[in-house]
Protein backbone atom coordinates (compact mmCIF):
# COMPACT_ATOMS: atom_id res chain seq x y z
CA UNK A 1 0.00 0.00 0.00
CA UNK A 2 1.38 3.01 -0.99
CA UNK A 3 1.76 6.46 0.47
CA UNK A 4 -0.38 8.35 -1.89
CA UNK A 5 -0.26 11.76 0.34
CA UNK A 6 1.98 12.91 3.01
CA UNK A 7 -0.55 12.17 5.62
CA UNK A 8 -1.98 9.22 4.25
CA UNK A 9 -1.38 6.17 6.52
CA UNK A 10 -4.14 3.76 5.69
CA UNK A 11 -5.93 2.74 2.50
CA UNK A 12 -9.22 0.97 1.59
CA UNK A 13 -8.43 -1.29 -1.88
CA UNK A 14 -11.33 -0.12 -4.10
CA UNK A 15 -10.61 -2.10 -7.40
CA UNK A 16 -7.48 -4.57 -8.97
CA UNK A 17 -7.20 -3.12 -12.51
CA UNK A 18 -5.22 -6.16 -13.22
CA UNK A 19 -5.48 -9.75 -12.98
CA UNK A 20 -2.68 -11.80 -11.49
CA UNK A 21 -0.71 -13.19 -14.65
CA UNK A 22 -1.53 -9.55 -16.67
CA UNK A 23 2.03 -8.36 -17.85
CA UNK A 24 2.87 -4.75 -16.57
CA UNK A 25 4.82 -1.60 -16.86
CA UNK A 26 6.75 0.48 -14.53
CA UNK A 27 4.35 3.72 -13.82
CA UNK A 28 0.74 1.51 -15.43
CA UNK A 29 -2.02 1.79 -12.91
CA UNK A 30 -2.77 -1.72 -11.35
CA UNK A 31 -5.13 -0.85 -8.98
CA UNK A 32 -7.42 1.62 -7.41
CA UNK A 33 -7.63 2.93 -3.98
CA UNK A 34 -10.02 4.70 -1.56
CA UNK A 35 -8.06 7.19 0.85
CA UNK A 36 -9.84 9.23 3.13
CA UNK A 37 -10.77 11.94 0.54
CA UNK A 38 -10.41 10.55 -3.31
CA UNK A 39 -9.66 7.25 -5.10
CA UNK A 40 -6.47 7.14 -6.79
CA UNK A 41 -4.63 5.05 -8.68
CA UNK A 42 -1.49 2.64 -7.87
CA UNK A 43 0.94 2.26 -10.29
CA UNK A 44 3.56 -0.70 -10.76
CA UNK A 45 6.86 0.13 -9.06
CA UNK A 46 8.88 -1.97 -12.24
CA UNK A 47 8.03 -3.76 -15.06
CA UNK A 48 7.04 -7.61 -14.55
CA UNK A 49 3.61 -9.69 -14.26
CA UNK A 50 1.42 -9.46 -11.58
CA UNK A 51 1.23 -12.50 -8.95
CA UNK A 52 -0.98 -13.28 -6.31
CA UNK A 53 -1.74 -13.64 -3.69
CA UNK A 54 -3.61 -10.02 -4.39
CA UNK A 55 -5.07 -8.17 -1.42
CA UNK A 56 -9.24 -8.38 -1.15
CA UNK A 57 -11.42 -5.44 -2.14
CA UNK A 58 -12.72 -3.31 0.10
CA UNK A 59 -10.68 -3.83 3.01
CA UNK A 60 -8.27 -1.15 4.53
CA UNK A 61 -4.23 -2.16 4.82
CA UNK A 62 -1.47 0.10 6.34
CA UNK A 63 0.79 2.29 3.88
CA UNK A 64 3.50 -0.03 3.48
CA UNK A 65 1.80 -3.48 3.68
CA UNK A 66 1.77 -5.42 0.98
CA UNK A 67 -1.03 -5.83 -1.60
CA UNK A 68 -0.17 -8.68 -4.46
CA UNK A 69 3.79 -8.77 -5.92
CA UNK A 70 5.24 -8.65 -9.25
CA UNK A 71 7.03 -11.27 -10.58
CA UNK A 72 10.00 -11.01 -13.04
CA UNK A 73 8.40 -13.91 -15.44
CA UNK A 74 5.42 -15.23 -16.35
CA UNK A 75 6.56 -18.43 -15.23
CA UNK A 76 7.01 -17.14 -11.29
CA UNK A 77 4.03 -14.94 -11.39
CA UNK A 78 1.70 -18.39 -12.20
CA UNK A 79 3.32 -20.09 -9.04
CA UNK A 80 1.15 -20.73 -6.30
CA UNK A 81 2.24 -19.72 -3.03
CA UNK A 82 2.00 -23.33 -1.65
CA UNK A 83 4.64 -24.71 -4.36
CA UNK A 84 6.71 -21.73 -3.46
CA UNK A 85 6.64 -22.85 0.47
CA UNK A 86 6.61 -26.55 -0.19
CA UNK A 87 9.84 -25.76 -2.26
CA UNK A 88 12.00 -24.28 0.75
CA UNK A 89 10.12 -24.60 3.98
CA UNK A 90 13.21 -23.46 5.58
CA UNK A 91 12.89 -19.77 3.29
CA UNK A 92 8.89 -19.46 5.28
CA UNK A 93 10.75 -19.43 8.21
CA UNK A 94 12.93 -16.13 7.35
CA UNK A 95 12.50 -12.84 9.04
CA UNK A 96 9.87 -10.80 7.27
CA UNK A 97 11.11 -8.01 5.74
CA UNK A 98 8.11 -7.04 4.29
CA UNK A 99 4.46 -6.18 5.28
CA UNK A 100 2.07 -9.47 5.00
CA UNK A 101 -1.01 -9.46 3.44
CA UNK A 102 -2.73 -10.72 6.83
CA UNK A 103 -3.89 -8.04 9.77
CA UNK A 104 -2.69 -7.93 13.09
CA UNK A 105 -5.63 -9.60 15.17
CA UNK A 106 -7.88 -7.04 16.94
CA UNK A 107 -6.32 -7.11 20.27
CA UNK A 108 -2.92 -6.35 19.57
CA UNK A 109 -2.27 -3.11 21.07
CA UNK A 110 1.03 -2.36 18.56
CA UNK A 111 0.62 -0.99 15.19
CA UNK A 112 0.68 -3.24 12.27
CA UNK A 113 4.03 -2.12 11.05
CA UNK A 114 5.72 -3.91 14.27
CA UNK A 115 3.18 -7.09 15.00
CA UNK A 116 4.65 -9.29 12.41
CA UNK A 117 7.79 -9.99 14.70
CA UNK A 118 10.47 -12.01 13.11
CA UNK A 119 10.86 -15.81 13.71
CA UNK A 120 13.81 -16.94 15.62
CA UNK A 121 15.19 -19.00 12.99
CA UNK A 122 16.89 -17.66 9.86
CA UNK A 123 17.11 -19.67 6.63
CA UNK A 124 20.30 -20.04 5.08
CA UNK A 125 22.28 -17.72 2.64
CA UNK A 126 22.00 -20.77 0.35
CA UNK A 127 18.39 -21.87 0.59
CA UNK A 128 17.02 -18.20 0.52
CA UNK A 129 19.18 -17.50 -2.32
CA UNK A 130 18.14 -20.12 -4.81
CA UNK A 131 14.40 -18.05 -4.57
CA UNK A 132 13.83 -15.23 -6.29
CA UNK A 133 12.48 -11.61 -4.53
CA UNK A 134 8.68 -12.73 -4.96
CA UNK A 135 9.36 -16.23 -3.72
CA UNK A 136 10.35 -15.29 -0.63
CA UNK A 137 8.21 -12.33 -0.03
CA UNK A 138 5.56 -15.61 -0.75
CA UNK A 139 7.67 -17.78 1.91
CA UNK A 140 6.90 -15.52 4.51
CA UNK A 141 3.77 -14.73 3.75
CA UNK A 142 2.57 -18.25 4.73
CA UNK A 143 4.72 -18.44 7.46
CA UNK A 144 3.28 -15.51 8.68
CA UNK A 145 -0.10 -16.87 7.63
CA UNK A 146 0.20 -19.98 9.65
CA UNK A 147 0.84 -18.20 12.55
CA UNK A 148 -2.65 -16.07 12.53
CA UNK A 149 -5.51 -18.99 11.88
CA UNK A 150 -8.24 -16.23 12.15
CA UNK A 151 -6.71 -13.87 10.45
CA UNK A 152 -8.77 -10.07 11.27
CA UNK A 153 -9.55 -7.97 7.94
CA UNK A 154 -11.56 -5.51 10.13
CA UNK A 155 -9.64 -1.60 9.87
CA UNK A 156 -6.90 -1.32 12.47
CA UNK A 157 -6.48 2.20 14.14
CA UNK A 158 -3.89 4.37 12.28
CA UNK A 159 -0.81 6.27 14.61
CA UNK A 160 -1.97 9.77 12.19
CA UNK A 161 -4.38 11.45 9.87
CA UNK A 162 -5.09 14.05 8.30
CA UNK A 163 -5.64 16.07 11.57
CA UNK A 164 -4.24 15.27 14.47
CA UNK A 165 -5.80 11.61 15.98
CA UNK A 166 -7.95 12.18 18.76
CA UNK A 167 -6.86 10.48 22.58
CA UNK A 168 -8.31 7.46 22.94
CA UNK A 169 -10.83 9.17 26.18
CA UNK A 170 -11.88 11.43 23.46
CA UNK A 171 -13.03 8.68 21.05
CA UNK A 172 -14.93 7.07 24.03
CA UNK A 173 -16.58 9.99 25.37
CA UNK A 174 -18.17 10.54 21.65
CA UNK A 175 -19.11 6.87 21.68
CA UNK A 176 -22.86 5.95 21.98
CA UNK A 177 -24.12 3.75 24.15
CA UNK A 178 -26.48 1.08 22.29
CA UNK A 179 -26.55 -1.12 24.85
CA UNK A 180 -30.01 -0.24 25.96
CA UNK A 181 -31.29 0.38 22.21
CA UNK A 182 -33.39 -1.92 19.54
CA UNK A 183 -30.96 -4.45 17.63
CA UNK A 184 -28.82 -2.99 15.30
CA UNK A 185 -25.70 -3.60 13.12
CA UNK A 186 -22.24 -1.76 12.39
CA UNK A 187 -22.00 -0.79 9.11
CA UNK A 188 -18.47 0.01 8.19
CA UNK A 189 -17.81 3.99 7.75
CA UNK A 190 -16.92 5.01 3.92
CA UNK A 191 -13.08 6.24 4.55
CA UNK A 192 -13.95 9.49 3.68
CA UNK A 193 -17.27 10.23 6.08
CA UNK A 194 -14.12 8.43 9.03
CA UNK A 195 -11.86 11.43 8.00
CA UNK A 196 -14.51 13.59 8.46
CA UNK A 197 -15.68 12.30 11.85
CA UNK A 198 -11.86 12.38 12.57
CA UNK A 199 -11.39 16.13 11.60
CA UNK A 200 -14.58 17.33 13.60
CA UNK A 201 -13.51 15.96 16.75
CA UNK A 202 -10.07 17.32 16.58
CA UNK A 203 -11.91 20.66 16.07
CA UNK A 204 -14.56 20.36 18.99
CA UNK A 205 -11.47 21.67 20.92
CA UNK A 206 -11.40 24.81 19.44
CA UNK A 207 -13.28 27.70 21.35
CA UNK A 208 -15.60 28.96 18.95
CA UNK A 209 -18.05 32.34 19.37
CA UNK A 210 -21.19 32.62 16.38
CA UNK A 211 -22.56 35.93 15.01
CA UNK A 212 -24.80 36.25 12.77
CA UNK A 213 -26.37 38.83 9.64
CA UNK A 214 -28.79 39.25 7.77
CA UNK A 215 -28.41 40.45 3.53
CA UNK A 216 -30.48 40.84 0.73
CA UNK A 217 -28.62 38.85 -1.91
CA UNK A 218 -30.92 40.02 -5.32
CA UNK A 219 -28.27 42.14 -6.69
CA UNK A 220 -25.42 38.74 -6.50
CA UNK A 221 -28.26 36.07 -7.78
CA UNK A 222 -28.87 38.55 -10.77
CA UNK A 223 -25.54 38.77 -11.29
CA UNK A 224 -24.62 35.49 -10.99
CA UNK A 225 -27.48 34.43 -13.97
CA UNK A 226 -26.18 37.09 -15.99
CA UNK A 227 -22.57 36.43 -16.05
CA UNK A 228 -23.33 32.61 -16.25
CA UNK A 229 -21.59 32.45 -12.71
CA UNK A 230 -22.14 29.74 -9.78
CA UNK A 231 -23.43 31.85 -7.22
CA UNK A 232 -21.35 29.95 -4.44
CA UNK A 233 -18.17 31.32 -6.44
CA UNK A 234 -19.45 35.19 -6.03
CA UNK A 235 -19.86 34.39 -2.36
CA UNK A 236 -16.29 33.07 -2.09
CA UNK A 237 -15.04 35.70 -3.83
CA UNK A 238 -16.60 38.20 -1.87
CA UNK A 239 -15.72 36.44 1.51
CA UNK A 240 -12.23 36.08 0.36
CA UNK A 241 -12.39 40.22 -0.68
CA UNK A 242 -13.36 41.17 2.80
CA UNK A 243 -10.97 38.76 4.12
CA UNK A 244 -8.11 40.70 2.24
CA UNK A 245 -9.51 43.43 4.16
CA UNK A 246 -9.49 41.91 7.69
CA UNK A 247 -5.63 39.91 7.77
CA UNK A 248 -7.11 38.20 11.19
CA UNK A 249 -9.43 35.63 9.27
CA UNK A 250 -6.50 34.78 7.05
CA UNK A 251 -4.76 33.64 10.10
CA UNK A 252 -4.49 30.25 12.16
CA UNK A 253 -3.50 29.88 16.07
CA UNK A 254 -0.37 28.16 16.48
CA UNK A 255 1.27 27.55 20.46
CA UNK A 256 4.01 30.05 18.51
CA UNK A 257 1.78 32.43 17.52
CA UNK A 258 -0.35 33.60 14.75
CA UNK A 259 0.08 32.00 11.60
CA UNK A 260 -0.78 34.93 8.96
CA UNK A 261 -1.03 33.94 5.38
CA UNK A 262 -0.73 35.63 2.52
CA UNK A 263 -2.87 34.70 0.19
CA UNK A 264 -6.75 34.24 0.55
CA UNK A 265 -7.71 30.12 -0.55
CA UNK A 266 -11.41 29.32 0.06
CA UNK A 267 -12.88 26.18 1.44
CA UNK A 268 -16.32 25.20 -0.19
CA UNK A 269 -18.24 22.61 1.52
CA UNK A 270 -19.72 20.12 -0.96
CA UNK A 271 -22.66 17.66 -0.32
CA UNK A 272 -21.45 14.52 -1.88
CA UNK A 273 -22.46 11.37 -2.39
CA UNK A 274 -19.78 9.88 0.06
CA UNK A 275 -19.89 12.31 2.36
CA UNK A 276 -18.79 16.22 3.22
CA UNK A 277 -15.69 17.48 1.01
CA UNK A 278 -14.29 20.93 1.08
CA UNK A 279 -12.39 21.61 -2.55
CA UNK A 280 -9.85 24.24 -2.26
CA UNK A 281 -9.93 27.54 -4.76
CA UNK A 282 -6.93 29.23 -4.57
CA UNK A 283 -5.93 33.21 -4.19
CA UNK A 284 -9.84 33.81 -4.96
CA UNK A 285 -9.39 37.74 -3.92
CA UNK A 286 -7.03 38.49 -7.00
CA UNK A 287 -7.75 36.25 -9.68
CA UNK A 288 -9.69 37.24 -12.73
CA UNK A 289 -12.75 35.30 -11.98
CA UNK A 290 -12.54 33.49 -15.45
CA UNK A 291 -9.90 31.39 -14.02
CA UNK A 292 -11.78 30.35 -10.87
CA UNK A 293 -14.93 29.41 -12.41
CA UNK A 294 -12.72 27.11 -14.55
CA UNK A 295 -11.67 25.90 -11.52
CA UNK A 296 -14.66 25.67 -9.62
CA UNK A 297 -16.16 23.73 -11.99
CA UNK A 298 -12.87 21.66 -12.76
CA UNK A 299 -13.20 21.01 -8.34
CA UNK A 300 -16.69 19.72 -8.91
CA UNK A 301 -15.96 17.54 -11.28
CA UNK A 302 -13.58 15.82 -9.36
CA UNK A 303 -15.94 15.34 -6.43
CA UNK A 304 -18.33 13.61 -8.40
CA UNK A 305 -15.58 11.46 -10.02
CA UNK A 306 -14.12 10.99 -6.59
CA UNK A 307 -10.45 12.05 -8.56
CA UNK A 308 -9.78 15.15 -6.37
CA UNK A 309 -5.53 15.26 -5.09
CA UNK A 310 -4.44 16.24 -1.76
CA UNK A 311 -3.45 19.62 -3.47
CA UNK A 312 -7.22 19.62 -4.48
CA UNK A 313 -8.34 20.20 -0.47
CA UNK A 314 -5.90 20.97 1.48
CA UNK A 315 -4.67 24.54 3.22
CA UNK A 316 -7.93 26.56 2.80
CA UNK A 317 -7.45 29.77 4.80
CA UNK A 318 -11.21 30.24 4.80
CA UNK A 319 -14.45 28.41 4.54
CA UNK A 320 -17.56 28.57 3.07
CA UNK A 321 -20.66 26.25 3.61
CA UNK A 322 -23.67 27.41 1.29
CA UNK A 323 -26.84 25.45 1.65
CA UNK A 324 -29.08 27.76 -0.20
CA UNK A 325 -30.08 25.40 -2.53
CA UNK A 326 -32.18 23.83 -0.01
CA UNK A 327 -35.29 25.98 0.38
CA UNK A 328 -36.37 25.19 3.89
CA UNK A 329 -32.97 26.18 5.57
CA UNK A 330 -33.54 29.14 7.28
CA UNK A 331 -30.42 29.64 9.45
CA UNK A 332 -27.51 27.43 10.39
CA UNK A 333 -23.60 27.62 11.83
CA UNK A 334 -21.15 25.34 10.67
CA UNK A 335 -18.00 23.91 12.54
CA UNK A 336 -14.33 25.61 11.72
CA UNK A 337 -11.97 23.03 10.69
CA UNK A 338 -8.63 23.08 12.25
CA UNK A 339 -6.08 25.12 10.04
CA UNK A 340 -8.81 27.83 10.00
CA UNK A 341 -10.48 30.63 12.02
CA UNK A 342 -13.52 31.19 10.38
CA UNK A 343 -16.17 29.75 8.19
CA UNK A 344 -19.16 31.86 7.30
CA UNK A 345 -22.66 29.45 6.62
CA UNK A 346 -25.14 30.82 4.22
CA UNK A 347 -28.77 29.77 4.24
CA UNK A 348 -31.43 29.91 1.68
CA UNK A 349 -32.28 32.91 0.47
CA UNK A 350 -35.88 34.73 1.38
CA UNK A 351 -37.34 38.38 0.59
CA UNK A 352 -36.66 39.39 3.83
CA UNK A 353 -32.94 38.37 3.24
CA UNK A 354 -30.33 35.69 3.33
CA UNK A 355 -29.11 34.31 7.08
CA UNK A 356 -25.41 34.57 7.33
CA UNK A 357 -24.14 32.74 10.13
CA UNK A 358 -19.88 33.07 10.72
CA UNK A 359 -18.35 30.95 13.33
CA UNK A 360 -15.06 31.96 14.54
CA UNK A 361 -11.86 30.60 16.73
CA UNK A 362 -12.15 32.77 20.01
CA UNK A 363 -8.10 32.54 20.00
CA UNK A 364 -7.88 34.45 17.33
CA UNK A 365 -10.91 36.78 16.22
CA UNK A 366 -12.95 38.60 18.89
CA UNK A 367 -16.24 40.01 18.85
CA UNK A 368 -15.54 43.76 17.06
CA UNK A 369 -13.27 41.59 14.55
CA UNK A 370 -16.44 39.51 13.72
CA UNK A 371 -18.96 42.37 13.18
CA UNK A 372 -16.48 44.64 11.43
CA UNK A 373 -15.89 41.49 8.91
CA UNK A 374 -19.45 41.30 8.03
CA UNK A 375 -19.80 44.41 7.62
CA UNK A 376 -17.25 44.87 4.93
CA UNK A 377 -18.85 41.72 3.27
CA UNK A 378 -22.55 43.44 3.27
CA UNK A 379 -20.74 46.18 1.09
CA UNK A 380 -19.36 44.09 -1.19
CA UNK A 381 -22.63 41.48 -1.64
CA UNK A 382 -24.48 45.43 -2.04
CA UNK A 383 -22.27 46.41 -4.82
CA UNK A 384 -21.85 43.04 -6.88
CA UNK A 385 -20.36 44.24 -10.22
CA UNK A 386 -17.21 45.64 -7.86
CA UNK A 387 -16.64 41.99 -7.73
CA UNK A 388 -15.96 41.12 -11.27
CA UNK A 389 -12.76 43.59 -10.79
CA UNK A 390 -9.29 41.69 -11.08
CA UNK A 391 -7.88 44.33 -9.08
CA UNK A 392 -8.59 44.32 -5.22
CA UNK A 393 -10.59 47.46 -4.32
CA UNK A 394 -11.03 48.04 -0.80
Amino acid sequence: MPALSDTMNKGRLAKWLKQPGDKVRLGEAIAEVETDKAIMEVEAFHDGYLAGPLAGVDHDFPVGEAIGYIAESAAEAAMPPSAISAASPKAAEAPIAVQTLVSATSDSKEPASQTAAAPSHRASPRDDDRLSPRARALARHASHARAHAEPVHEPQPSPSGEQSKPAPQELAASQADLSAGPAYRVERASSLREAVALTMIAAAATPIFRVSAQFALEGVISLAKEKGLSLTLLLARACARAVAAHPLFNSAYTPQGLARRERVDVGVAVDSPEGLITPVLRDVANRPLSELADDWRQLREKVRSRRLQPSDYRGATFYLSDLGVFPVVYAFDAIIPVGASAILAVAASRKEGTFFTLSCDHRVIFGGDAARFLQSLSEWLANPARLMDQAMVK
